[in-house]
């Protein structure tokens, strides 16, 4: 049955017109033209994926558009001024669409064969990002080992708050009026023999909450606590999860999950709402009852570096990985990352990998070449998505810094339902957990993890040897 695009359904633009040309066609002269303001559409399309068409669409129209899994179409057509349901429908054919106005939010696009409840699949939209800016009145600045400098006359001297401090680390996140006020600052310590080093800080946006809940069936993990014997050689595994706040997966799977260390604060979590974190931590837990089939000594320790707010710093996410490593986790899953590269972060994750603390981190939902941080560092294992064939997914970072590849797919459950989650966050979700498996099945310690990995990677996770 095909769902036709009735007038009620049209949304209000603002007068913007968008071009969505030869970046992100399969060749130049292809175009996708839509006026907002005249809710017109103008299409010269040869040959583009369904897939590459919906990417080209979100992007004009900033909806959320959902196809479902596995359905394809070679999309050919050329037109001017049409409304936008005829629109779609000329590009579409004799596929189904829905289109769901909001009032107040993000209006949504479904597109599918059988029914607008089987569109799961996330199409993001591509656009071309702007290089991370650093936080422009606030710097970390790093003191040297053994410095007689207290942290508080130097702020104090520099006129500047005090709002996070790793002492062990001697790093120190500092706040100003203004940004002009802050580059006085970083001139007036240049020639402080006490300092080490003064660093950017960087925004690490925070991952979406899943709200897509599926008719897919899926039980809760079957999993069994088995811990370790304690003997020679027998290591406890415990997976640091860097991420927003957890939610309880209930009784039989909160015993694997130690209490959550809160970095950024108290906070208060939706519970009609699945936190990106519990999707992960859901994600982990159902792979590691496929490989250790179903009983396990790996336990979680999550860390919330995002509390209430919609981003984190790079600051935030290198005094989460060194709570985590201080409280015993000894894997490391960062299912986050923005384009901002730090040098405090860095030394951070460089400090952890010494301890053989493997590390592994989310390439990026963009299908580009340019690096996500920390995925990038060498120290990091960069783990993309792949698609349910098993090709890397359409939206993934494809850049030479990406050491993995696996499955980017994953329905979780939460409070007894069904949630489709997608993209290179649960691929390294997938990641981490099957190295710890492996190790967990082993009976080896996480410092032999990454290389159980390697040596045991198949069709559905490659893992590179380049870093």
């Amino acid at each position: 049955m095909r769902i036709n695009f009735p007038s009620w359904l049209m949304l209000v633009f603002t007068s913007i017109t968008l071009l969505i040309g030869p970046s992100l066609s399969a060749a130049s002269h292809e175009t996708l033209v839509w006026n907002q303001k005249e809710n017109k559409v103008d299409a010269d399309i040869t040959s583009w994926d369904l897939s590459q068409l919906l990417q080209n669409v979100a992007n004009a129209t900033g909806w959320k558009v959902y196809l479902e899994p596995d359905v394809t179409r070679t999309v050919s057509a050329k037109f001017e001024k049409l409304p936008a349901g005829e629109a779609l429908r000329a590009m579409l054919g004799n596929l189904n669409f829905v289109v769901m106005p909001a009032s107040n939010g993000v209006s949504r696009l479904y597109v599918f064969r059988t029914s607008q409840q089987s569109a799961t699949r996330l199409i993001r939209a591509v656009a071309k990002k702007a290089p991370a800016k650093p936080i422009p009145n606030e710097f970390v600045v790093m003191l040297k080992p053994g410095s007689k400098t207290k942290i508080e006359d130097l702020a104090k001297a520099l006129g500047a708050k005090i709002v996070g401090r790793m002492d062990g680390q001697n790093a120190y996140r500092l706040q100003f009026d203004s940004a002009a006020s802050a580059d006085a600052a970083r001139l007036q310590l240049a020639d402080n023999q006490d300092v080490e080093g003064i660093d950017s800080n960087f925004y690490v946006q925070r991952p979406p909450d899943v709200n897509m809940s599926v008719s897919t069936l899926a039980n809760d993990p079957d999993l069994q606590l088995q811990p370790r014997t304690n003997s020679p050689g027998d290591c406890q595994l415990m997976i640091a999860a860097i991420d927003t706040p957890n939610q309880s997966l209930g009784k039989n799977l909160d015993q694997f999950i130690n209490p959550t260390i809160h970095v950024a604060g108290d906070v208060s979590v939706d519970p009609n709402t699945v936190t990106h974190s519990t999707a992960m931590i859901s994600t982990m837990l159902g792979n590691l009852s496929k490989i250790d089939k179903g009983g396990t000594s790996v336990r979680i320790q999550p860390v919330d570096v995002y509390g209430n707010s919609e981003q984190a710093t790079t600051y935030d996410v290198a005094k989460g990985i060194v709570s985590a490593a201080n409280s015993g986790a000894n894997l490391i899953n960062l299912s986050l990352g923005s384009s901002g590269d730090s040098i405090l972060l860095h030394k951070v994750i460089t400090q952890v990998s010494n301890q053989g603390i493997p590390i592994f981190a989310a390439a990026g939902n963009e299908p580009v070449t340019t690096p996500t941080y920390p995925a990038a560092y060498p120290e990091v294992v960069a783990v993309t998505a792949s698609d349910s064939s098993g090709k890397l997914a359409d939206y993934a970072n494809r850049g030479s810094f990406v050491d993995m590849i696996a499955p980017g797919d994953s329905v979780v459950r939460y409070n007894g339902q069904s949630y489709m989650v997608e993209g290179t966050s649960s691929a390294t979700a997938y990641a981490t957990s099957m190295a710890a498996a492996l190790a967990d099945r082993s009976h080896a310690c996480a410092d032999q993890a990454l290389s159980l990995l390697k040596s045991s990677a198949s069709g559905t996770a490659s893992i590179s040897t380049s870093k």
